[in-house]
């Protein structure tokens, strides 16, 4: 049996079978990706000692794939409305499958680097349509539950990650964090070309020039962010920003002028999907920002070890787990808005009750607040997701699928970068930080919340 053409037969979504192995294919691919964006800062002091550099540069290891990841996602979710969702996700993934060897066999930091850049874009290939093909494996009633899944898988990955990579390294050599990809992408390839569905495709030709200038705009962009950390490239930090603003602004007018843009401004003319970018940006950006300032304080201020460190983080992203499934079958039979709300109003109560400790918190006072905060974000993710799919036209569904990856990405750039910030200017570093920081958060997550309130969209 070869992939179902559901999109080209009209049919709405695949038999259960054949939506429970695409699934799974997906979720194999989409938990790789998503692992790889994250496992190797737990490696990145083994490695550079291994290949002998300072860890400054070893830092480009983890840069050089989320350059690659933003800068990729909207050319890739192009080229998947004209070439079919189903070819770009299958070709990123034996990208991604193929540079995981490369990476696992590099000599040298350049290597690996150029090896991670490759395994990026195989990233996005995956993440830039994902959402596009839930469109196309589920029925039309059921897009919600789809996208629930997909944020469990997500979710699920991200709360392993950290855990995944002290596993092996407990018991191999760093090279095995990239081959263990290996059997899994093989695997995801194979069951993924049998049952992924074919998808309608677009006459429009692909923009080389319009995926440069994107390119650009969105690696100086994040070059920036990163450089804001770091009080000694703060004046090169800021000129990069201010090189992607300019660059953006010829990006986005040459985009205005053009029939079919590869930034699709014509989706953001559309209320609810243009209100869903704000709302999923601001979000991440206030998850990024808790996520980055809560384990400072909990060593530095605290004196937690980095074990109970870890433990007490774990919360957040179960409970966004346990929740996103959930909230996804609610987003079926309620307005996705007014959950979306509901969900960044309960994030923005349990960072607040986060800023609030007190100055010796018990465990149950940490991950009461922290499941909190997972339940709002699960509550409101997959009900945001749902809309950023399903408001925009059937045949526009990558433009979309990869519109709702950039704004994730972007949104934990900018909440990490504000994070660097407020480090270096707020006197005592983290710890003397750690308030204003969350009270950033609530501010980011309250602002979500409206523009989620905003959207009149129905079940």
């Amino acid at each position: 049996m070869t992939g179902r053409k559901t999109g080209e037969a009209g049919g709405d979504g695949l038999p259960l079978r054949d939506r429970m192995l695409a699934l799974s294919a997906m979720a194999l691919a989409i938990a790789m990706a998503v692992l790889d964006g994250a496992i190797v800062n737990v490696a990145l002091p083994v490695i550079a000692r291994d290949l002998d550099v300072p860890a400054s540069d070893a830092i480009f290891i983890v840069s050089a794939y989320q350059i690659a990841v933003t800068a990729a996602l909207l050319p890739l979710a192009t080229l998947g409305e004209i070439w079919g969702y189903r070819r770009v996700y299958l070709s990123g993934l034996a990208v991604f499958t193929a540079a995981s060897l490369a990476c696992a066999l590099a000599p040298g930091l350049a290597s690996l680097t150029a090896a991670r850049v490759a395994q990026g874009l195989g990233a996005a290939g995956i993440m830039s349509v994902n959402i596009a093909l839930v469109r196309f494996i589920y029925p039309h009633r059921l897009i919600g539950r789809g996208v629930g899944n997909v944020a469990l898988i997500v979710a699920v990955a991200a709360a392993a990650g950290p855990t995944v990579a002290a596993a092996i390294l407990s018991v191999a050599t760093w090279p095995w964090l990239f081959l263990v990809n290996l059997p899994v992408g093989l695997v995801a390839l194979v069951v993924g070309a049998r049952t992924l569905p074919y998808t309608p495709r677009s006459a429009r030709r692909f923009d080389l020039r319009s995926a440069g200038l994107n390119a650009l705009t969105i690696g100086l962009l994040i070059v920036g962010l990163d450089g804001l950390a770091d009080p000694g490239t703060r004046g090169l930090a800021v000129a990069a920003i201010g090189a992607s603003v300019a660059v953006g602004v010829v990006f986005v007018r040459s985009q205005i002028r053009l029939a079919a843009p590869l930034l699709p401004l014509d989706l953001l003319r559309i209320p609810a999907f243009a209100l869903s970018m704000v709302a999923s940006v601001c979000s991440f950006a206030a998850q990024m920002i808790a996520y980055v300032a809560l384990p400072f304080y909990f060593h530095d201020g605290l004196g937690f070890s980095e074990t109970r460190t870890g433990f007490l983080m774990t919360p957040w992203p179960l409970a966004i787990a346990a929740m996103s499934p959930f909230a996804g079958r609610l987003a079926d039979h309620f307005p996705p808005g007014l959950l979306g709300s509901l969900g960044l109003v309960l994030l923005a109560a349990g960072m607040a009750s986060l800023a609030l400790l007190p100055e010796t918190p018990s465990t149950l006072d940490v991950v009461w607040r922290l499941t909190l905060s997972g339940i709002g974000f699960g509550l409101f993710q997959s009900p945001n997701n749902k809309v950023i799919i399903t408001s925009a036209p059937r045949e526009r569904s990558g433009g979309a699928s990869g519109m709702q990856a950039s704004a994730r990405l972007v949104g934990q750039s900018v909440g990490a970068a504000l994070v660097a910030v407020l480090f270096g200017v707020i006197p005592g570093g983290p710890v003397g930080a750690f308030a204003v920081t969350l009270w950033c958060a609530v501010a980011l997550a309250l602002t979500g919340a409206v523009a989620s309130g905003l959207r009149r969209t129905g079940p």
